[in-house]
C-alpha cells in the first residue's frame, strides 16, 4: 500500500521519519504487505534531501496515482487543503489529516464524501496533538452519554498564563519568552485570540454531541486582557486563570460551547496542568470525569497520531469506519449567558464603601476578594452562581469602572 504526504513542515516532515524508521512495526500493525511512500507535496525545493526522489509540486501526481490508496494532509490552513481533500476522498483515496482549521470549518462536508466513496477521513492529530482523545471518544467511551467537555487545548497560551501565575511576569514579557521559545509564532494571533482552541472545541463538540460546531458558533475570547493584578485575585481566590475551551449538553437540540479565561479551584485536575502541556476532561454519565493529558503538540507527538491514522486507513480498506457527526441545526449552539455560572469581577470605584455596599445589596453572599499592595479605588470579588445574563446587566448598575469579568468554573 502506498502513501502520499501533503505538505513537509514540522508535521509532514514528522510523519516520514515515523514511516521509516518503525517501518517494521507499523507495517505488521497495519495489516498489509507494505506501507510506503510514494510522494511528498511541498511548493519548496529539497535538493539533497533523502527523500528527494518522492517530491512533487503538483497535486495531480498524488490525484491520479491510483497506486496510492491513503493521503496525509498536513498543510494547514482551509485552501488548497479543502480542495485537494475533498478530491483524494472522491477518487476513493482515505485521507488523515491534521488540520484543526480545515476539520472545523468543513469536517462534516469531508466526512460525507468519506462515506459516499466508502473511504475513511481522521483526524486524530487535528486536537491534542499526540494525546488520544478522538479515538476514545468515539470508541472508548462510546457506551456514555457525554454530557461535558472542556480543556487546556492550546499549549503557547498555557505555558504564557503559568509565567504569569508562576513567575509573576507581565502579558507581554511571557509572550516575548514564548516566541523566543519557539512555542508561539512570530504573529501569535490565534493562539492569543482563542481561535485555536475554538477549532480544537469545535471538533471534540461535534464528535462528542453528534452535529457539526463551526467556530462561528463559539463565543471565544482570548488571554490578552489578562493581567497581573487578575492573577493575584485569582490566588487570594484559591485557584488559577486558565484558557478553557468547554462545550455542554443542554438537551437534545441545543448545547453551549465557549472558548476564555476562566478561574479554576487549586484542587481542578485542570489547574495543575502548566507549561505548553494540554488536558482535556470528557465528562460521561457511566465513566464520570476522565482527563487525558500530554504535550499538545511537537513534531513526533503529532506525528505519531497521524501515523496511527493512517495504520488505521490501512486496516480499513475493505470497509469504512462508522465514524462522524451529522450537519448542523438552526440555533443548536445557544448563547452562553443564558446558562448560570458564578463570575469574577474586577473594577475600580471613586467609593470604595459605597461599591461594597451595593455589591453586597445586589448579589447574595458575594465573595470579596483581596490582594497586597492593591490600587485604593481598585474592587474584586466573586458573584454567586447566576443566570450569566442577569449578574451582568446587575453588574452594569453598579457604581464601579468594570476591567475584567471572568467565568468561574467548577472542574
Amino acid at each position: 500500500m502506498q502513501i502520499a504526504i501533503m505538505g513537509f513542515g514540522t508535521i509532514g516532515s514528522g510523519v516520514a521519519e515515523l514511516l521509516l524508521k518503525n517501518q517494521k512495526s507499523i507495517v505488521a500493525k497495519s495489516g498489509q504487505a507494505s506501507l510506503e511512500i510514494k510522494h511528498i507535496l511541498d511548493i519548496r525545493d529539497f535538493k539533497g534531501h533523502e527523500l528527494e526522489k518522492y517530491f512533487t509540486k503538483d497535486f495531480n501526481d498524488i490525484l491520479n496515482d491510483p497506486a496510492v490508496s491513503i493521503v496525509v494532509e498536513c498543510m494547514g490552513g482551509t485552501e488548497p487543503a479543502y480542495e485537494y481533500v475533498s478530491k483524494s476522498l472522491m477518487a476513493g483515496k482515505s485521507v488523515v489529516s491534521s488540520n484543526k482549521e480545515l476539520v472545523a470549518a468543513k469536517g462534516y462536508e469531508l466526512l460525507e464524501m468519506a462515506k459516499e466513496n466508502n473511504v475513511n477521513f481522521l483526524f486524530e492529530a487535528s486536537v491534542g496533538g499526540g494525546i488520544p482523545i478522538i479515538r476514545p471518544i468515539s470508541q472508548c467511551l462510546a457506551a456514555n452519554e457525554i454530557g461535558e467537555i472542556a480543556g487546556i487545548l492550546n499549549g503557547t497560551t498555557n505555558f504564557i498564563l503559568t509565567k504569569m501565575i508562576v513567575d509573576g511576569m507581565a502579558f507581554e514579557d511571557a509572550l516575548k519568552l514564548a516566541q523566543d521559545n519557539g512555542y508561539a509564532e512570530r504573529d501569535p494571533s490565534a493562539d492569543i485570540l482563542g481561535h485555536d482552541a475554538a477549532r480544537k472545541i469545535c471538533i471534540l463538540a461535534s464528535l462528542c454531541f453528534g452535529k457539526h460546531v463551526y467556530p462561528d458558533f463559539v463565543e471565544t475570547e482570548g488571554i490578552t486582557g489578562i493581567t497581573s493584578e487578575d492573577v493575584e485575585y485569582a490566588k487570594n481566590w484559591g485557584g488559577v486563570i486558565k484558557l478553557i475551551g468547554r462545550a455542554q449538553k443542554l438537551d437534545d437540540n441545543s448545547i453551549s460551547a465557549t472558548v476564555g479565561p476562566c478561574l479554576i479551584q487549586n484542587h481542578s485536575q485542570l489547574a495543575s496542568v502548566d507549561d505548553v502541556f494540554n488536558a482535556i476532561l470528557v465528562r460521561g454519565d457511566a465513566i464520570g470525569d476522565v482527563v487525558f493529558y500530554g504535550k499538545g503538540a511537537g513534531k513526533l507527538p503529532t506525528a505519531s497520531a497521524v501515523v496511527a491514522d493512517v495504520i488505521d486507513c490501512a486496516k480499513h480498506t475493505a470497509k469504512r469506519k462508522a465514524f462522524g457527526w451529522g450537519p448542523t441545526e438552526e440555533n443548536y449552539v445557544i448563547d452562553p449567558v443564558l446558562q448560570s455560572t458564578a463570575l469574577y469581577v474586577r473594577a475600580e470605584t471613586e467609593d470604595y464603601i459605597t461599591a461594597f455596599n451595593e455589591i453586597n445589596k445586589t448579589f447574595d453572599s458575594p465573595l470579596i476578594l483581596h490582594r497586597d499592595n492593591a490600587e485604593k479605588n481598585e474592587i474584586a470579588f466573586v458573584t454567586p452562581a447566576i443566570r450569566e445574563k442577569e449578574a451582568r446587566n446587575a453588574i452594569a448598575k453598579l457604581p464601579i469602572d468594570v476591567k475584567a469579568i471572568l467565568r468561574v468554573l467548577d472542574y
